[in-house]
């Protein structure tokens, strides 16, 4: 019986706060971008560097795009500005991003290779937030539900 009035006052409490706990999970998943963003931008040559060992063509301008898409991604997210469209845009950079960047089964057995799964299964739960912003949509403190 407590188990049911348990679950009744977490579904409860997730009704009532809806709108706030889907913005924290914007801004969390938007954090990532940020950050990773912040980073290729104060040490451009070493992303430009990652580029290139990763054999891409035009790494500078793979850079810029890169830091591009991931600063709209956060801006759409922690505004809540076209959130659906970012939630997609962000599922498929990510892809994109797993594919190219961290296929952790070509490194050898050891650091490198745990470093670059871990990455792999992040960007896996990245993806698995961005189908949950894309159902839920942004919730009731966003720019898209003031229009």
């Amino acid at each position: 019986m407590k188990s049911q009035l348990e679950s009744r006052t977490l579904d409860e409490f997730a009704t009532r706060r809806a709108g706030v706990l889907i913005l924290i999970g914007r801004i969390l998943l938007a954090w990532v971008f940020v950050g990773s963003a912040y980073g290729a931008l104060s040490n451009f040559g070493g992303s430009v560097g990652y580029f290139r060992s990763l054999n891409l063509p035009a790494p500078e301008l793979f850079t810029i795009i890169n830091i591009a898409v991931e600063v709209l991604i956060s801006l759409g997210l922690i505004f809540g500005l076209g959130t659906r469209y970012c939630a997609v845009l962000m599922f498929v950079f990510v892809l994109m991003a797993t594919v190219i960047a961290h296929r952790y089964w070509e490194y050898p057995a050891g650091a490198q290779q745990i470093g670059q799964y871990n990455n792999f299964l992040k960007n896996i739960s990245i993806m698995g937030g961005a189908m949950l912003i894309f159902v839920t949509g942004p919730g009731r403190f966003s720019l898209d539900r003031a229009t």
